[in-house]
């Protein structure tokens, strides 16, 4: 049987087929999404907080880090808050405008994170391999460019990519996922679509090998004379590093998850969650663990307002 075509006059109502929930079970999950949004609000706010009122913060990396943080807020409360009230309520439907609206942020999300880790291996890059021209390079004009320049690359390759909506009629309304995506949602439709499904943000994995392998090379040679220098160097990517490689095996896994069929929907739909909701948990403490200034802004000013309060 042929699926009926949704009218332009009937309103388009998805039902998120979400996890299966055993019963007696949907109070302990509702905690658990909870817990780690508010988590995820503290970690990433307090960062933000710090580098914002520590005027010694406002240097290129901890604004980029800074910009890091809204992304990763982004994908966090893209996913979550509808994870939560699912889990309290029970109710999996979602209205058209407002399904488009989380596939975009999520999709957003995924773009703004390539974007802006490789402004910042670009950044790391100048810095390791040209130290002396770093701050004639990557002036404050220069900074705020690049990071917005990752924001419109963004804005840019996600319009284009939901650009393919345009035209395309519904013949389903069950959204086999936890939440909506670009895909999830022409998956629906009542004809195929294979240029989005080969659509891609590949430009910002060049930059960053590129400037990776720049920055390895050029601390092989300095660390033949010097080894500080080269553990200075790979002490400054470190974080950097760290936070590409969880997103990327993150999506790796969910990638390689999807390639068997064999394996649970529920397991597939857990990872596509852990993609967007795993990096905003860890990443601010990665950051304030690796990253020597922000750790000791971070304890100063939490230790000055338990003196004050005293």
């Amino acid at each position: 049987k042929r699926r009926k075509k949704n009218t332009d006059k009937e309103p388009i109502v998805f039902e998120l087929e979400g996890f299966y929930v055993p019963p007696g079970y949907g109070p302990l999950f509702f905690v658990l999404a909870l817990l780690t949004f508010m988590v995820t609000l503290l970690g990433n706010g307090v960062v933000m907080w710090v580098i914002v009122t520590d005027k010694s913060l406002h240097r290129p990396m901890f604004v980029m880090v800074c910009n890091l943080v809204v992304c990763d807020l982004l994908g966090a409360t893209a996913v979550l808050p509808r994870l939560v009230m699912q889990f309290l309520t029970g109710q999996k439907a979602i209205a058209y405008i407002p399904a488009i609206t989380q596939a975009f942020c999520v999709h957003s999300y995924g773009v703004a994170m390539q974007t802006i880790l490789a402004v910042m291996a670009y950044d790391r890059y100048i810095a390791v391999c040209e130290p002396l021209r770093y701050h004639s390079i990557m002036t404050s004009a220069r900074l705020h460019c690049c990071c917005a320049l990752a924001w419109f690359v963004t804005a840019l390759l996600v319009l284009v990519l939901f650009s393919f909506h345009n035209n395309v009629p519904l013949c389903g309304r069950t959204i086999k996922h936890v939440y909506c995506s670009n895909r999830a949602i022409l998956s629906l439709g009542c004809i195929s679509t294979p240029v989005s499904n080969i659509y891609g943000c590949t430009g910002a994995f060049l930059i960053i090998a590129f400037s990776y392998t720049k920055i390895l090379s050029a601390c092989l040679k300095q660390g033949r004379s010097d080894r500080s220098v080269r553990t200075k160097a790979f002490q400054t990517c470190a974080t950097h590093l760290m936070v590409y490689m969880i997103y990327q095996i993150a999506g790796v896994v969910l990638i390689m998850l999807y390639r068997f069929p064999s394996v649970s929907r529920d397991i597939q739909k857990f990872f596509g969650i852990v993609v967007l909701v795993f990096p905003p948990l860890v990443n601010p403490f990665i950051y304030g663990i690796f990253t020597k200034d922000l750790r000791g802004s971070v304890r100063k000013r939490f230790t000055a307002r338990i003196h004050h309060k005293n």
